[in-house]
């Protein structure tokens, strides 16, 4: 079947390095799927019709499927601004403390549950 989109190997498409700071979701959302098909994670994630036409926007081509060349995990490219593995490092040192938070506040709420009865 002809393709009206160039095609693009699986190291070429969707380069979101540019959009981790603006996604609403956080940009952890994105990195959780560097490297891989993300399609069932947006398809789950309930989107907006506004969501999808921003996605229709961003889409440079079609994924040559007939190429089994799948890379090796790339988190920190050479084409990154300076300093921007030190921020996905301070990210990641940021964000410990929401689930720590969480599971603090859980048990707090249960003991003071637990003492009323």
């Amino acid at each position: 079947m002809p393709t009206l989109t160039k095609l693009y190997s699986m190291q070429e498409v969707y380069d979101v390095s540019t959009y981790l700071d603006d996604h609403p979701g956080g940009d952890d959302v994105l990195l959780a799927a560097t490297g891989r098909d993300a399609t069932e994670d947006f398809e789950d994630a309930g989107h907006s019709k506004t969501a999808r036409e921003e996605m229709k926007a961003l889409c440079i081509g079609e994924l040559d499927t007939t190429s089994s060349d799948i890379p090796e995990l790339e988190i920190f490219s050479e084409s990154q601004p300076p300093g921007y593995p030190n921020k996905l490092a301070n990210l990641t040192k940021r964000y410990w403390a929401v689930p720590a938070a969480v599971v603090g506040i859980s048990v707090v709420i249960g003991v003071l549950y637990l003492r009323k009865k």
